[in-house]
């Protein structure tokens, strides 16, 4: 039997922006945590920035391959380019700071090579998150209908 569900538009969008939005979100969480672990580290705790900074990153990129993965088969096709794009942006980042991440940080050592590190990251992701943002925010949405099979 086949039932007809109704996805609106306000729906469509949002699942279009989320995984920007936890994206800036986490990147900013983890520069302040960063700034705020440099602000309180004493020289006999140094690695406190780097502590108070890396997990919600790592959290981020565990999680995010659910939230990309229940978006990308959403019935909407602006919805999936949307996701997919963010997705390319911030997998791509990722996976190319664990090859030049521990070069740079090996080379400026210390609290610099984490922080321009972390920096790149912000610095690349970020304004493209927040460009997509507002692009599908501006963007026309519209309700859709689909058919889905009930099985009992």
């Amino acid at each position: 039997m086949k039932t007809k569900r109704l996805i609106t538009a306000s729906s469509s969008r949002f699942a279009a922006q989320l995984f920007n939005i936890i994206t800036v979100v986490v990147l900013m969480i983890s520069l302040t945590a960063l700034l705020l672990g440099k602000l309180l580290a004493s020289h006999k705790i140094g690695f406190l920035p780097f502590i108070l900074s890396l997990p919600p990153v790592m959290i981020w990129l565990g999680a995010s391959i659910f939230v990309y993965a229940s978006i990308a088969h959403h019935p909407n096709p602006r919805t999936v380019h949307y996701n997919k794009w963010a997705g390319y942006r911030y997998y791509g980042v990722m996976g190319s700071l664990v090859v030049f991440g521990q070069p740079i940080y090996g080379l400026l050592g210390g609290w610099v090579g984490l922080m321009l590190v972390l920096g790149l990251a912000v610095t690349i992701i970020v304004p493209w998150a927040l460009f997509d943002i507002y692009k599908a925010a501006r963007e026309p949405w519209a309700d859709m209908t689909i058919e889905v099979a009930i099985y009992e």
